[in-house]
């Protein structure tokens, strides 16, 4: 019984920062790939972060913004935002993979005003 619940969105002004958050049950971050993509209505899903093949990548426009991490006692993995623009407004969702399945959290909305 696997659940990925996502949090720490809102609204945030441009220029600002969040933290989101994603914590798991039965799953061990530490030793699955997780991630996180994000959907605007009317654009292609986006990769945010992804850790498989134990290396860290990054999509091309939050690379140097954005940073992903892990805390190993509380099940939870993070996804850092600085510098947040208007274009990052998006519904955020973390995922994680099990034996090639890939489960979804509910997604988290950022919203950066202008």
């Amino acid at each position: 019984q696997v659940q990925l619940v996502e949090s720490g969105g809102g609204l945030v002004q441009a220029g600002g920062s969040l933290r989101l958050s994603c914590t798991a049950s039965g799953i061990i971050f530490s030793i699955n790939p997780v991630g996180w993509y994000r959907q605007t209505p009317g654009k292609q899903r986006e990769l945010v972060a992804d850790t498989s093949g134990g290396r860290t990548t990054y999509g091309d426009s939050v690379k140097g913004r954005f940073s992903i991490s892990r805390d190993n006692a509380e099940n939870t993995v993070y996804l850092q935002m600085n510098s947040l623009k208007s274009e990052d407004t998006a519904v955020y969702y973390c995922y994680a993979i099990i034996a090639t399945k890939v489960y979804w959290g509910q997604g988290t909305q950022v919203t950066v005003s202008s």
